[in-house]
Formats: structure tokens, sequence, C-alpha cells
């Protein structure tokens, strides 16, 4: 790919950003020297593994992989048998803690038996817990080793400590002493060459026996050694040189301990730096939640919903771009500031970012060619230091693109031949698009000439699209319409801006009456697709809600069935009990018929126990005769006055319910039940005790209206445009509502965005005991703006 057409279409600026999300050096190069690929086999894997990480960061949050060294020259070392400084000895552990950090982060995945393209570079990742945490226990920094990094340390800094103090209190007795305090410049002691001495006046030298280390600038000062600490201080450097072998006998022991991992440390240097590479392209798509784009290599884009990277997300206004498919050139016209030098570039970033293994602001199901290169021009090309004009420079670089352009390549013109004479630059236009039709070239190209219209218009291969513009507001509304050549609109918008009449009046009797017709015909085109366009989003409107009236059917017809199941349950449990009581029953005449058959027992009490056995009989007949005419006696208690909020029972199906609308003329009414809301009749409603007047005044805010409440829950809650403090405790009170409910799941509706506020409530979800499962929505249910949660 040309370095040219990465500055003139800013992916530099892509790279820039990219390389802010990396973690160490390394990968931030790796960053800065991503390009973009031909390889349709490599694209895809990168796409993969950017879409894998992509997906973890939703499931787990985002992982850091600062505190990455490159220990080649390191490794290098230790094959030769050398040892490692304090320095690259805490490279070793900052590169082992990053590996542990990486494998509990993949531990996560393999918990929930989850497997993708970057599970194999995980496992190829060895923490050396043991390594790690030797290095770490014994040096504290750079400039320091931990005292009990070896028991000889220990030992000999104990030695250094007590001969310290022992020089110290010895100097402290000699600056005592009257005849040596009136020599010392200052009652302090200082160090020199690494031995205690004290500050002494230089006249009074000779008052101080010792060596003399040091004197002061302006040699008023001398700083002596008293002989009387000579040999402490030189018993305090033995220890320190001591302490100092000691030193290198630990740095040898670790770096042998390390040697001994270089396969491994080596290995993981390259899957974290590799994995710090794919992260960071991941964290990016999530900046501007991009989506993998479908390769193809027959030439053909369809970016669906596609916006500028470098443009403000929230404004930016998404296109539509087919090429490719039907037709390999695309002729962009229409007014200045109309968008289409924007179309042009984000249609070109967009295609080298797939390529580069990126994610596209694009829609899902975006789809991108396989290009061998990109062309473009694009811009201001006047070059004073080649005494060329805009056209010349311009028309240089179409020649090299026309030398390198062929059936695998993706051309970029902004205004074609624009700068010139417009009848030959019209004329040369089209003579380049014919030649690089010719060549099986997939092109876009800008332009203000009638002519290319007419071109797009009457050849094969080619088609017309325009950026559109509201005359009434004077101002572009950026959207690509493909099919439908652009109007310049230099007569409406000169007119609304205040230009004379007459000045328009005779500027359009000059236009030929045939660029006229031509010029009128695009806006009737542009009028009837205007028409079209509003009756195909009242259609969408109205198939949405259908749609919906469908879903809540189905979601009503479902609940349905789920009463009527726990209705046959219950009769079929309450006919079950009866059958087994009158087996029971019998069992128990059979066993006292056959023991009085044997006359052992005295009439009076066989007849009593007759008797008994009678009288249960008749208790049975009698509850199945209340149960048989209670299923077939009508309601007497048919409600006479009711009020919305009251509790009734719905006979028919056997549960409570809360009114919510009054009675229609038929006597038809609304009543929730739980997450069910049917319409019944007021015949098969009763009154429950909790719903008389003095209930509801009495109970008014409390737990039970609290319960009425919950149980009309919506499943579903919309937490978009809330920071996160704003929504987490409206998601605890919604989610404790629904539990009570009995709700088994809901939607959770909180936008793409930057990935915040879904982050935030997944990490929510996780804390939560009465949670059982959650997971970004699927494809129709809202992707990844909607979470469905699962009650325990």
């Amino acid at each position: 790919m040309n370095e040219k057409v990465l500055h003139t279409l800013e992916y530099d600026k892509i790279l820039t950003q990219l390389a802010g999300h990396a973690g160490s050096p390394e990968a931030k190069q790796l960053c800065l020297n991503l390009r973009p690929s031909s390889d349709i086999d490599e694209i895809r894997r990168m796409q993969q593994a950017t879409a894998d990480a992509l997906s973890r960061i939703y499931r787990r949050g985002s992982i850091s992989f600062a505190g990455i060294h490159s220990l080649s020259a390191s490794l290098r070392r230790l094959e030769l048998g050398s040892s490692l400084s304090t320095r690259e000895l805490l490279q070793v552990s900052s590169l082992l803690e990053v590996s542990r950090r990486a494998k509990s982060y993949d531990g996560g995945e393999r918990d929930e038996e989850h497997t993708d393209s970057l599970s194999e570079i995980f496992s190829r990742i060895d923490p050396l817990t043991p390594l790690c945490e030797e290095i770490k226990r014994c040096i504290i920094s750079e400039d320091e080793i931990a005292d009990d990094a070896s028991p000889a340390l220990l030992k000999i800094r104990r030695s250094i400590r007590g001969m310290s103090d022992r020089i110290h209190a010895q100097l402290g007795r000699l600056m005592n002493q009257s005849d040596t305090r009136s020599c010392l410049q200052d009652s302090i002691v200082t160090m020199r060459d690494g031995r205690y001495c004290l500050p002494v006046k230089a006249e009074a030298k000779a008052s101080v026996p010792g060596m003399v280390h040091d004197q002061s600038s302006s040699g008023s000062t001398l700083f002596i050694e008293p002989m009387a600490v000579v040999n402490l201080n030189n018993e305090l450097r033995e220890l320190e040189l001591s302490e100092q072998e000691e030193i290198h006998s630990i740095l040898v022991n670790l770096s042998e301990r390390a040697s001994g991992s270089i396969y491994a440390l080596d290995e993981d240097y390259k899957a974290l730096l590799e994995l710090d590479f794919i992260f960071a392209r991941a964290m990016l798509a999530a900046d501007y939640n991009g989506s993998a784009p479908a390769f193809n290599q027959d030439g053909r884009i369809r970016i669906r919903h596609g916006r500028h990277p470098l443009l403000d997300q929230k404004r930016v206004v998404p296109i539509d771009v087919e090429l490719g498919s039907d037709f390999k050139q695309l002729i962009i016209t229409g007014p200045n500031t109309g968008g289409k030098t924007v179309s042009l570039k984000t249609t070109g970033l967009l295609q080298m970012m797939g390529q580069s293994g990126l994610h596209i602001p694009a829609a899902d199901r975006s789809e991108l060619a396989g290009f061998e290169e990109v062309f473009a021009d694009i811009g201001d090309e006047q070059s004073i230091e080649q005494s060329l004009s805009t056209f010349s420079s311009h028309m240089t670089n179409i020649i090299h693109i026309l030398e390198k352009a062929d059936g695998r390549c993706l051309v970029l013109f902004d205004e074609l031949c624009a700068g010139t004479d417009p009848t030959e630059g019209a004329a040369l236009a089209i003579s380049i698009l014919h030649m690089l039709s010719q060549y099986g070239a997939t092109v876009m190209a800008t332009t203000h000439y009638s002519e290319l219209k007419v071109y797009a218009m009457t050849s094969d291969g080619v088609e017309n699209a325009s950026c559109e513009f509201d005359v009434e507001t004077l101002s572009p509304t950026y959207r690509l319409l493909i099919g439908i050549p652009g109007k310049s609109n230099a007569f409406a918008i000169s007119s609304k801006l205040g230009l004379s009449d007459t000045i328009i009046e005779d500027a359009k009797a000059r236009i030929g009456k045939q660029e006229a017709d031509f010029e009128g015909l695009i806006a009737d085109l542009e009028q009837s697709r205007i028409t079209i366009e509003r009756k195909r989003l009242e259609i969408e409107q109205y198939k949405e809600e259908a749609t919906r009236s469908k879903e809540q059917l189905d979601l009503k017809r479902e609940q349905l069935k789920q009463s009527r199941d726990k209705i046959l349950k219950d009769a079929n449990e309450q006919a079950l009990k009866i059958i087994q009581d009158a087996k029971s029953l019998a069992d128990e005449t059979i066993r006292n018929f056959r023991k009085y058959g044997q006359g052992q027992a005295p009439m009076a009490q066989m007849e009593k126990e007759r008797a008994r056995l009678r009288d249960a009989m008749t208790d049975k007949e009698r509850s199945l005769g209340e149960i048989n005419t209670k299923k077939e006696t009508k309601n007497t208690n048919i409600p006479k006055k009711l009020h919305v909020g009251d509790t009734v029972k719905v006979l028919s199906m056997n549960v409570k319910g809360t009114v919510q609308t009054l009675p229609n003329a038929r006597g038809n009414l609304y009543v929730q039940m739980g997450i069910l809301r049917s319409e019944v009749n007021i015949k098969d409603l009763v009154l429950t005790e909790d719903s008389a007047p003095a209930a509801r005044k009495s109970t008014a805010g409390s737990p039970k209206s609290s319960l009425s409440k919950s149980s009309s829950i919506s499943a579903e809650i919309k937490l978009i445009g809330m920071t996160v403090d704003e929504a987490l405790p409206a998601l605890d009170k919604y989610l404790d509502a629904a539990y009570l409910s009995h709700l088994s799941s809901v939607r959770i509706v909180h936008g793409k965005g930057t990935g915040v506020l879904r982050r935030a409530v997944h990490n929510h979800l996780k804390s939560l005991p009465h949670i059982k499962a959650y997971h970004l929505g699927e494809f129709g249910e809202g992707d990844s703006g909607v979470t469905i949660a699962e009650f325990e």
C-alpha cells in the first residue's frame, strides 16, 4: 500500500489513536507500523482476533499490559552465562507479573468453557510464579536489596548498623569534650569517601589528630577522621565490601534461576506483545462502537451506516455506500459543503482500516473488498516548489494512478479534472473513467460536471450518487443517495441568500434548453425520491408496530398457556389426593372385613365400625359435591363498583390481579396478573377482602401496595442517558421489584455508546446472588446495546 494515500486519507491519525491503547512501548510501535494487508486470509485472521478480544472486554472488562519489557538483551546475556543487574531482574519480574494477570484473565474464560482464537496465545504464557515471587522478595528497587534476601546479607547489615552506632557514639563523646568542641565548625557528623568525619576549623587542625579526607571550598573547614574511629571505620568498610559481595551473590543466584527459563520468558514476551497489540485494536473498536466487516475478493464494497472515525460520533451523519456489485464506478455530485469529500474519505479510510484488521465504525453485516492498492487524488495538490498549478499537480497524480491501476485496486477522485476549462475537463474526466473501467478498477469520484452525470446514466457499470441538500435551510444533510444525480442548486441557494430575481432569471435564460431540461429532470427525480422515502419510512413504522403487536400477542399466548397448565396441574393434584384418600378408605374397609369375618369381634363393635366407615364415605361424597357445585355455580358476587387498583380474583383462572381499567359498555376490563395483562369480563371477577374501600385507604403505602406495584412491573428497564452513579441505584430497585414479581428474565437497555455503562451493569450483575446468568442481546434483541438478565 503506497504511503501517500495513508496520509491523504488520515490513516496515520487512526494509528496514533490505536497506539494510545497499547500498554507497552513495543506494542505502541507495532500500532504505528500497522499497514493494510492484501492477503484475505491474514485480514480475516486479524479481524477474528480483534472481534474475540472485543468480546472478552465486553464480558470481563479490559486488561492492562503495562509492564512489558523487551528481554532480548538480558536473555542473550543469560545464554552467555552472565548475571543480570537489579534493573534487568526487575524487568523480568514485571513481565512475569503481566503474565500472571493475563493468565488470570484467561482463566475466567476457561471457567466459562469458552475458547476463541486468542486461547492458543494465552496458553503459551507461563507466569513462572516461583521465579517472579523470589525476585520480588529479594529486590525492592533498582537501588535496594531486601535485608532478608539471604541470611548472610541480613547478618552483615545488622553488623553494619551496629558498627555505625558505635562510630556515632564514639564521635558523640569526642564532640562533647570541651577542648574538641571549640575546634569544630559545626557539631555534626559527616561522611567523606564512605568514612565518618568531623568538620574541624582549619586553624585547629593540630588539636584534632586524625586523617584529613576533604576540605570545604573556602578552605576554612577540614573534614577529619579522628584516630579514635579509624579502626571502627575500617571495620565498617570491610562490612560494606562484604555486603556488596553478598548482593552480587544474590543477583548471580537469581540470574541462574532465570537462565533455566530462557525459552519460557521469550515466549511470554512474544505472546504478551501480540495480545497487547490485539487488545489495543479491540479497545479502539470499543471507542467508536465498531464492527467486524465481511471480506470478499470480488471488489465489492457495502458499508452500512458508516461513520468517519475522526469526526464527532454524536454529530456525524452515517452513510450507506454500495459499490463493486452491479456497478464498479460511482459518480457523486451535488453542491459544495454537501459532504461529497467526506463520503469519499470515509469509504477509503474504512477500507484501509478493515484491511489492517481494525473494526470499522459501521453497522453489522458491512462488507469490504481485499484490494491490492488504494489510490486517492483528494485535496489541494498545488506545489509552489515544483511550479505546478492545482490542475497540473492533480494530473501528475492521476497519471501515476493510471500507470499502476488494475482490477484489484480502489481509486478515489475528488473533483476529477477540476481547475481547467469545464468542457475540456469534463471530456478528460470521462476518458479517464472509461480507461479505468477497462482496467476493471473500482472507482469513486466526485464532480460538478453535468456531463459526468449523463455519462453515469448512459454507461454500463457506472452509477450516479448525490449528497442530499436541504434548499429550505441552505444546509446539507450529509446523506449519500445512490442512484440519483445531485443538483448544484446554485440558483436556489443564491435566491435564498437574497440575489436579485432579475439576475437569476437572466442566468437561467443563458442556459441551453437541453441543460435546463436535464436539471429539471433531476429536480423531478429528487422530489419523487423524497416522496418515496417518506412512504418507505411510514411503511417501516407500520412494520415495526405490527412486529411489536405480534410479539405482545405471542407473549400473552404463552402466559395464558402457562396459566392453563398451572390450573390443570392443580386440578390433577387435587384429583390424585381424592383417589389416594378413597384408596386408603377402601384398604381399611377390607382389612376390617377380614378381621371381623373371622368372628373374633362382637357384633356391637362391628356395627360401630360400619357406621364410622359410612360417615367417612358420606363426608367424601359431600366434599366432591361441593367442588362440583362450586364449579357449576354462577358467580353471585359480581362487583357492583370497581376502582383502578382494586385487587380482584379471576375465577376462570383462579389467580389474583389488579384492576388496570374500568369496565366498558360490555363489562370488559383489563386486569394485571403478574406479568400478564389480560382483558376479562366483570362477571368473572370477585373482589378480595383487601380491596374494600377501608382496606384500600388503610393500606396505602403499605407492603401490599408495594406488592401490587411490583405485580405490574415491566420486563424492561431503560438506562440510556444515565450516568453510572444514576443507573446502578435505579437498576437495583428495578431488579428487586422484578424478582419479587417472579419474572424469569428482564431486558436492561443501556445502549452501546462508549461501553462504560454496559461494563458497569455487567460488573454489578456479577455481584447479585439472585442473578443466575446474563448475556448481551442477540441479533434482533438489541445487540450489544441490551443485556438479558436471568433470575435464579
